[in-house]
């Protein structure tokens, strides 16, 4: 009888929903604890490795599943769809947070932003090069980020992110039937 395999899209849906709910909850846990971490580098950072640890994790599930071979593509799909799935359930919990859950966490997160980036430009010695007029722009880009319309626009760019990352995780996950070689 021969085994019946799904296919790398079908596959990754539940992973993709496992991710997103999992970082839709660390970033609620970060919001409780305290909301400044959520404009932070760390935060973004651990986000990016957790995105990579548990796509490497159920992407090597899913390649034990169909018989512990996986082409470079197979394991690129598998891990593009994750990510997107991933970040749509995550984009709905901001969605919610920003515009329902705390409507003026955007107005904090922005001053805590900027007050962070005048920091680091005071840093390199460059604070005083910004006029007034170049920071009300940064402060209304910022304001955008976290509207509806600014949510699903950072989607639109993190879909080639994930693209990029997809690649990256492919060629991780990927693992070649060597037993072919002649």
């Amino acid at each position: 009888m021969e085994q019946q395999t799904i296919s790398p899209s079908k596959a990754a849906l539940k992973p993709g929903f496992v991710t997103g709910l999992i970082m839709l909850v660390i970033t609620f846990i970060i919001y409780f604890i305290d909301y400044t971490y959520l404009v932070s580098a760390w935060y973004g950072f651990v986000s990016i490795i957790f995105f990579f640890g548990l796509v490497i994790y159920f992407g090597r599930q899913y390649r034990k599943e169909i018989g512990g071979f996986m082409t470079f593509g197979t394991a690129f799909q598998f891990a593009f769809v994750t990510l997107i799935i991933a970040g749509l359930v995550a984009m709905v919990g901001n969605i919610l947070l920003y515009q329902v859950i705390h409507p003026g966490l955007s107005e904090l997160l922005v001053k805590v932003q900027l007050e962070n980036m005048m920091d680091m430009l005071d840093n390199f010695g460059a604070g005083d090069s910004l006029s007034s007029d170049q920071i009300k722009d940064m402060r209304t880009d910022m304001e955008e980020a976290y509207t509806f319309g600014g949510q699903i626009k950072s989607f639109g760019i993190a879909l080639i992110i994930y693209a990029i990352l997809s690649l990256i995780l492919g060629a991780i996950i990927k693992k070649r039937d060597k037993s072919t070689d002649f």
